[in-house]
């Protein structure tokens, strides 16, 4: 975050105490505290969002090129056949089909990934990897900043936004609203323009990027216990999404 703000990303700022250090340990765990970010989350995602939203994504991924550390994402490809294969036997049970179809999601995307055998690799960096709306803060019908880099990792950096394709760009219905993705491509290039490959990859980005949220969901609703003070998010939700992009064949289906 120090990083982000010295190249111009609005983002919260760890608080540093007398000696200099930011993480400490309060209770026992370890702890931070970040200065305020002004603004509020979109609750109700608009058009008018989205391509903030694209310029503020590409602004960090050119921040990011003077950050030399790495930090591998845990959650990536190789995370998921061993999420599927913990919650195998209670989701045959509360989701009957849905292991079946998440072995033929995973054996149709793990090899066409991006790195993977004969698919070349994309331009990494860093990326934020949790793009959610209420992740991006807005002032006066602006963008006015971005927290929670919980996250934050080395990656592919059009993953990033496959990422927000999952997370903006599907409505209530279950409908991907074209719109909303072009909105976020158009903001995204006029700072940062794609590589072809990178186009030409977002299928299969968008149908990891879906996998990753849909087995994290899937996890937690299996095995947070009762009276957690969190809120397993339904998985369900995410396999319509999956659907879309397993019948995705090319960066068009999502208007560029």
């Amino acid at each position: 975050m120090q990083h982000l703000a010295r190249e111009g990303v609005t983002c919260p700022q760890p608080v540093a105490d007398q000696q200099g250090r930011t993480l400490l340990e309060l209770a026992g765990r370890p702890a931070a505290i970040t200065t305020f970010l002004p603004g509020v989350w979109p609750r109700s995602v608009r058009s008018e969002h989205c391509r903030p939203l694209g310029r503020a994504m590409a602004r960090l991924h050119l921040a990011g090129r003077s950050y030399t550390p790495e930090r591998a994402n845990s959650l990536g490809p190789d995370a998921w056949a061993g999420l599927l294969q913990s919650c195998r036997p209670a989701a045959q049970t509360a989701f009957p089909g849905l292991a079946a179809e998440l072995d033929t999601a995973l054996a149709a995307t793990l090899p066409a990934w991006p790195g993977h055998g004969q698919t070349p690799a994309l331009p990494r960096g860093q990326i934020h990897a949790d793009l959610f709306p209420d992740n991006v803060f807005f002032l006066n019908h602006d963008l006015s900043g971005l927290i929670d880099f919980y996250f934050a990792c080395t990656d592919f950096l059009a993953y990033d936004i496959a990422i927000c394709l999952n997370a903006w760009c599907f409505e209530q219905s279950g409908a991907f609203n074209i719109t909303f993705a072009r909105q976020i491509m158009l903001g995204y290039e006029e700072v940062r323009p794609l590589e072809t490959a990178e186009r030409n990859a977002m299928p299969v980005l968008a149908r990891g990027a879906a996998l990753r949220f849909l087995l994290t969901r899937l996890y937690d609703w299996l095995n947070t216990p009762d009276g957690a003070l969190v809120t397993p998010k339904d998985p369900m939700d995410y396999v319509r999404r999956l659907r879309f992009h397993m019948a995705t064949e090319t960066a068009s289906g999502y208007g560029f």
